[in-house]
């Protein structure tokens, strides 16, 4: 499964705000902006001081989509059980 933060770079837009704004306001750092933006996996403890800025839940700022590779490992193993 990969991570998507979209749902965040849209809630940052809708608010007015930009990553810099997120990175102070959370104090997380330049190098997880980084990570999210590429989609890649944070900590829940930093997803729970972005949502704690953001006033949100975390599924307003992430959400999980299946790789095409994994669902394909998915789909056999339902097909032999």
């Amino acid at each position: 499964m990969s991570v998507s933060y979209k749902k965040l770079w849209k809630l940052l837009i809708d608010k007015d705000m930009n990553k810099t704004d997120l990175r102070n306001a959370t104090g997380i750092s330049s190098f997880t902006i980084a990570r999210m933006t590429r989609g890649e996996d944070v900590s829940t403890a930093i997803l729970k001081r972005v949502c704690m800025v953001m006033k949100c839940d975390i599924g307003d700022i992430v959400e999980f989509k299946p790789d095409e590779q994994s669902s394909e490992v998915e789909a056999q193993d339902l097909s032999r059980g």
